[in-house]
Order: C-alpha cells, then sequence, then structure tokens
C-alpha cells in the first residue's frame, strides 16, 4: 500500500544515514531532516484520506504512529543538542 510505503521509505533511509553521522552536531544534523520529512509525511497523509485513497481510521492510525515518530525525533535531538552545550 502507498501509505505504508510513504511512512517506511525516506524516513527510515534518513534514520539509517543518521546513525552513520560523523560527529554529534551531523548527527542532529541528519535528524533534523528527518524530523522534516515526517512532517511532510503528515501532509501527505491528510491528502490521502481526503482524496478517499486510504480510510479515516487508516489515517488516523498512520498519524498517531507519525506523530511518536515526530516526538521521539524532537526528543533525540534535545537531549542531543544538550550534550553539546556540556
Amino acid at each position: 500500500m502507498l501509505s505504508k510505503q510513504l511512512l517506511r521509505s525516506a524516513i527510515g533511509a534518513l534514520v539509517r544515514e543518521a546513525e552513520q553521522a560523523e560527529s554529534t552536531k551531523d548527527f542532529i544534523h541528519k535528524l533534523a531532516i528527518v524530523l522534516k520529512e515526517s512532517n511532510e509525511t503528515d501532509y501527505w497523509l491528510k491528502i490521502l484520506v481526503r482524496i478517499d485513497y486510504i480510510t479515516k481510521g487508516q489515517f488516523l492510525e498512520f498519524q498517531r504512529w507519525n506523530h511518536e515518530l515526530l516526538k521521539l525525533l524532537t526528543s533525540i535531538i534535545i537531549t542531543s543538542k544538550s550534550r553539546i552545550i556540556k
């Protein structure tokens, strides 16, 4: 299904890239890109439900997963930034 692919494709690959970051600053930068992609995913999910490509139930489930990812990424970025400052 296109919607599952949307959630997994770029985001998963970018997270894998962040795992190989050359420094903490590089890691934060790469995760910030993932955060942007996750925000874009939220947009596309809204489009998919509006054109009835996915059901409202699917939309809510995918959106919940994506919002959890957004919270996790934000937390990791904040924690990583605080480690640079110390």
